[in-house]
């Protein structure tokens, strides 16, 4: 079977695609570029929304295309399960998003076949630093809609684009405001950064990136029935550290409030939890059993002073296992058979010492057990330890806890087993390994 013959390059094209540069459209540019973008795109429209950047891409002073950048659509299906965020992470990081609003060529039609990809790749290599001396943030990501009923993405293909699903058919007119067009459009997709995707999702942005993420008020992601129950097992589990008398916010609703704000990736004190109280909505108060307020015909939430005072009081052990087990029962028991323990020190405590536990596969968190004052975390992990069902499982440890009674823990009580680090801290252990173990054995 003979091989498809692909056609050689038009030597002519070959010289403009050398030579093409692609820069921003200076201020003086711009009302051509608006006019020209008006006329060739088949949108017929320049208006762009948000943070914005134009571009041309041109040969001897010839315009051969022109390419337009925008601030992203505030909330795209396929994209955010693409990204993997959720709606708090989204909204305090789409600035790091951009969508290539405008992208049209110039001339002949047919005339420079790839031109759309060159231009498109040249554009991308040097967005994110104009962006950055613009609004003084990067782009990491970024994303454009394609038409299938006028284009079929092979210049985004071409240059390293991915298309991951279609949009719902709306079109966006305002900052915040979008229209239904009835014409979904494929969603095309490309990541500026290496393990941008990684970095959006997760819990805080690479130093490196020198970004601060936007300051948006942190919103409850449960919904009712997630909410209802949270509380139900609070109050069911953990006993009220207060008298009765004269309360008005019920324990449990203030410890899911606390729970909750965590969930959302709140950060702060007494305070900002106080400040996400305020942002719950009627229905998710209704919910949390927050105290209804008869003169007023509103449900309240706890004041910074009650959260204070609650934390100060409850009871810690059945706080955590009420926690446990909703996160079971919402999540289900199933898990991975690697436990991981590991110290921090809590930050903004003082000199407040944790050990954690968490599943490696699913990154659950198991139990928490505070380091005693004038103590270390050994004598807190083996607690820790005894609470945990090690049964079937591997508990992982850095080498402070290569000790003869943690390893007791957790195979002789727990039903577990163990990979344990041997270091300096246990010079005896250390040298009778290096004798025994073949030098081949993994460190």
């Amino acid at each position: 079977m003979s091989r498809r013959q692909v056609p050689a390059m038009d030597p002519a094209e070959a010289v403009v695609l050398e030579q093409v540069e692609v820069r921003l459209v200076r201020p003086e540019e711009e009302a051509r570029w608006d006019q020209l973008v008006g006329e060739h795109h088949y949108l017929k429209s320049a208006r762009m929304v948000g943070e914005q950047l134009r571009y041309v891409a041109e040969h001897q002073g010839q315009w051969l295309a022109l390419v337009g950048w925008s601030a992203a659509a505030y909330h795209l299906k396929a994209r955010d399960g693409w990204v993997g965020w959720d709606a708090n992470q989204r909204r305090a990081r789409l600035h790091l998003v951009a969508n290539n609003a405008r992208f049209c060529r110039l001339g002949e039609a047919g005339r420079y076949p790839n031109l759309a990809s060159r231009a498109m790749t040249l554009n991308l290599a040097r967005l994110s630093d104009d962006w950055q001396a613009k609004y003084g943030h990067p782009i990491v990501l970024v994303e454009s809609f394609v038409d299938l009923e006028w284009f079929r993405g092979t210049a985004y293909k071409a240059s390293g684009w991915t298309p991951i699903g279609t949009t719902a058919g709306f079109k966006r007119v305002a900052q915040d405001f979008y229209e239904v067009h009835e014409r979904p459009k494929q969603l095309f997709v490309r990541e500026l950064r290496k393990n941008a995707l990684r970095a959006l999702r997760a819990r805080q942005l690479p130093p490196a990136w020198g970004v601060v993420e936007a300051r948006v008020d942190r919103r409850c992601l449960l919904g009712h029935e997630e909410l209802l129950s949270l509380w139900q097992i609070l109050h069911r589990e953990v006993p009220e550290s207060r008298e009765a008398k004269g309360l008005r916010h019920r324990q449990a609703t203030v410890l899911a409030i606390i729970f909750v704000f965590l969930l959302s990736g709140g950060q702060g004190g007494h305070r900002a939890l106080a400040v996400f109280a305020e942002g719950l909505s009627p229905t998710q108060r209704a919910s949390l059993r927050c105290w209804f307020n008869p003169r007023r015909r509103r449900y309240e939430v706890p004041t910074e002073n009650c959260f204070y005072r609650v934390l100060k009081a409850v009871a810690v052990l059945p706080f955590q296992q009420a926690l446990w087990a909703w996160q079971k029962a919402r999540l289900g028991s199933a898990d991975g058979d690697v436990v991981v323990l590991d110290g921090k020190a809590l930050k903004g405590s003082g000199s407040t010492q944790l050990v954690g536990a968490i599943n490696a596969r699913s990154g659950r968190s198991l139990g928490v057990e505070r380091v005693a004052d004038k103590s270390n975390e050994i004598p807190a992990g083996q607690t820790l330890l005894e609470r945990l069902d090690l049964e079937g499982t591997i508990a992982l440890l850095d080498a402070l806890h290569t000790q003869s009674e943690t390893a007791r823990a957790i195979v002789q009580r727990g039903g577990g087993d163990y990979v344990l680090v041997v270091k300096g801290n246990q010079p005896d252990l250390q040298k009778q390994a290096s004798r025994l173990l073949p030098e081949s054995f993994s460190p």
